[in-house]
Order: structure tokens, then C-alpha cells, then sequence
């Protein structure tokens, strides 16, 4: 593909979808770790703070393994 308007359009719709699936994967781990029991009207307050440190535990985690494969 020569035509850098589409290399650039195909590189955000990758990120994108990158990016939806990371968010998929850390609400399924934050949310079977997180949520015990039956989902009311809002979190408690132990929910909130476990869903809070999964999260930036995740992405984290999701950070260094990307400048991990930077560095290879």
C-alpha cells in the first residue's frame, strides 16, 4: 500500500480494536475478581476500590508488556 492516508486510517483501526479488547479483557478479569455477589444499583464500597486497583493493576501490567516487546 502506497498511500499513506490509508496506511494511517488502517493503523487507528487497528488501535482501536486493540484497544476494545483490552478493554474487554480487563472488565471480564476486574469484574469476576471483583464482584461477588448480585449487582445492586452501585458498587460497594469494597467493590469500588477492588474494580479501582484491578484496573490500574492491568493496565499497568498491560504497559510494561508493551515496552517489554518495544525493547525486543
Amino acid at each position: 500500500m502506497d498511500n499513506p492516508e490509508m496506511q494511517r486510517f488502517l493503523q487507528q483501526e487497528q488501535q482501536k480494536a486493540m484497544m476494545n479488547e483490552m478493554v474487554g479483557k480487563l472488565t471480564s478479569v476486574c469484574w469476576d475478581k471483583c464482584i461477588t455477589s448480585a449487582p445492586g444499583s452501585k458498587f460497594s464500597s469494597g467493590e469500588s476500590t477492588c474494580l479501582t486497583n484491578c484496573a490500574q493493576r492491568f493496565l499497568d501490567m498491560s504497559v510494561l508488556i508493551a515496552k517489554r516487546f518495544e525493547m525486543q
